[in-house]
């Protein structure tokens, strides 16, 4: 390209959004001049005549609007996907709690159990003893 074919081509960022904005109206209401149906960005891209690279890297506000009308708008998956990751870090968070209570009680049990078994060994001692004399219960009085 000569340098003065170049600047023929160059457009102010104004006009070139204007375009790119005219493009995509055209695409939805289905009087685009490419014959594009299905709005994306390379569609609107065609239709304006320009690169996708160029309304991503320098008309994201279009490039959000695209993404909106095709209901999949980066700013709306973010808050969701912000939500969601809220609820499952409080879920988290209240599974440690429950983990630390389980543990705090299986400790307690562990050591009661402990006490019961040296109880049940003590027992089993004085059974095993000949001095050891098995009394009768006595039945109450009614």
């Amino acid at each position: 390209m000569k340098p003065k074919e170049k600047a023929a081509s160059y457009k102010p960022a104004e006009d070139r959004e204007k375009d790119l904005k005219l493009a995509l109206l055209r695409i939805q209401k289905g009087r685009a001049k490419t014959g594009e149906t299905k709005l994306s960005i390379a569609a609107v891209a065609r239709e304006a005549g320009v690169s996708t690279a160029l309304i991503h890297n320098y008309y994201p506000g279009i490039a959000e609007a695209i993404r909106e009308s095709q209901g999949r708008s980066s700013r709306a998956m973010r808050d969701v996907k912000h939500q969601d990751l809220l609820a499952e870090r409080k879920k988290s968070a209240g599974y440690r709690q429950e983990i630390e209570e389980l543990r705090a009680k299986v400790a307690n049990l562990a050591s009661i159990n402990e006490v019961l078994l040296e109880d049940n060994r003590v027992l089993r001692e004085k059974m095993d003893d000949r001095k050891v004399v098995e009394l009768a219960s006595r039945k109450p009085q009614g």
